[in-house]
């Protein structure tokens, strides 16, 4: 439980608790009074390059700017026990980092939970299914019979088979549910053969290990994956609290393009917040990533035809069977709004 200070609740005819906290602080330089709205964002991933906006937002005061107070919350925290999504469900986060289809997933539960897609953090998916070249396996259909870490998330084995069928196999691969956060050093221990990552990130690393991959992007095997990673809200907060999330994608956005246009001085702010055991060159990882952040025209923008064919996709493979259409899934409206 956090705690906060005291006399934050307002009474507007009934009680009625603030969905962002008001924390109030001085402001520097000027140490002018002024009110911090508190969001909580859940990262899918221990701090890589695929958050790096985030933080520089934070640190160099973008959110401040903008009267927001963010607390980034590392899966580290709990081991990876829920996933940002589920953090968002169950109200400890405000905002989830996840792949597109993790909304869908969500809306098909039992008792189904209603998030939309505000922005998308690269222009095109840079992930792909990575197996070492020793082992041989050139193509995604030797991968029958073969081993797969799996982050156990809902659509992902049956995208994987789906790899291995649409390249001439049988999709027979044995699957793995291994500690979400050690998956990546299971392929490096030669634990499991394949299984997805960022090329930016477990890419890059793997280069600086001396450890050749051989990588299949979705694309190249007829699936049009959507986009990964996206900043997931709740759609009630969505609909109600449109300055406070538009005002969080700006400050965000700042981030994100002083990191692509400021690399140095990006990584110095960056390289604290990560895990001590973490080896990687950040400017490698920072100079494949920034390319696909966008511009100060198109950041964080979704093509919607994007999505459309990959949500078709899974419906067309038996993936999913309930039908959705776009906007049920991603909005650009945030990133455009002007107040």
């Amino acid at each position: 439980m956090e705690r906060w200070p005291s006399g934050l609740r307002r009474t507007l005819g009934k009680r009625v608790e603030r969905k962002f906290t008001q924390v109030r602080i001085l402001s520097s330089p000027q140490h002018l009074k002024t009110w911090l709205m508190k969001i909580k964002l859940a990262l899918d991933w221990t701090p890589n390059t695929n958050h790096i906006g985030f933080f520089i937002a934070k640190e160099l005061g973008y959110f401040n700017e903008f009267d927001l107070n963010v607390n980034i919350i590392d899966p580290r925290d709990d081991n990876y026990a829920l996933t940002p999504a589920k953090k968002v469900e169950l109200g400890e986060a405000d905002l989830a980092l996840c792949p597109t289809e993790s909304i869908l997933s969500y809306k098909t539960k039992k008792k189904k939970f209603d998030m939309i897609g505000i922005a998308a953090i690269y222009k095109e998916d840079l992930s792909a299914i990575a197996v070492k070249k020793d082992l041989k396996i050139d193509s995604p259909k030797k991968l029958d019979n073969m081993s797969y870490a799996s982050y156990n998330a809902k659509y992902e084995d049956k995208i994987i088979q789906k790899m291995i069928i649409n390249d001439g196999g049988k999709g027979k691969i044995k699957i793995a549910y291994p500690s979400k956060l050690g998956i990546w050093n299971t392929i490096v221990s030669n634990k499991y053969d394949s299984t997805w990552i960022f090329i930016n990130w477990e890419g890059v690393q793997a280069e600086e290990a001396g450890i050749d991959l051989k990588l299949f992007k979705m694309s190249d095997y007829k699936i049009p994956y959507s986009y990964s990673p996206i900043i997931a809200v709740p759609k009630s907060k969505f609909k109600l609290q449109k300055k406070e999330y538009s005002n969080f994608l700006k400050a965000t956005k700042k981030g994100f393009l002083y990191a692509k246009n400021n690399q140095k001085e990006a990584i110095d702010i960056f390289e604290k917040f990560l895990p001590e055991d973490e080896a990687i060159d950040l400017r490698k990882s920072l100079k494949v990533s920034a390319e696909y952040f966008g511009t100060e025209l198109d950041w964080g923008i979704m093509d919607s035809d994007v999505v459309e064919k990959f949500l078709k996709w899974l419906r067309t493979e038996g993936l999913e069977l309930q039908e959705f259409g776009v906007h049920d899934i991603i909005s650009n409206e945030l990133l455009q709004l002007k107040f």
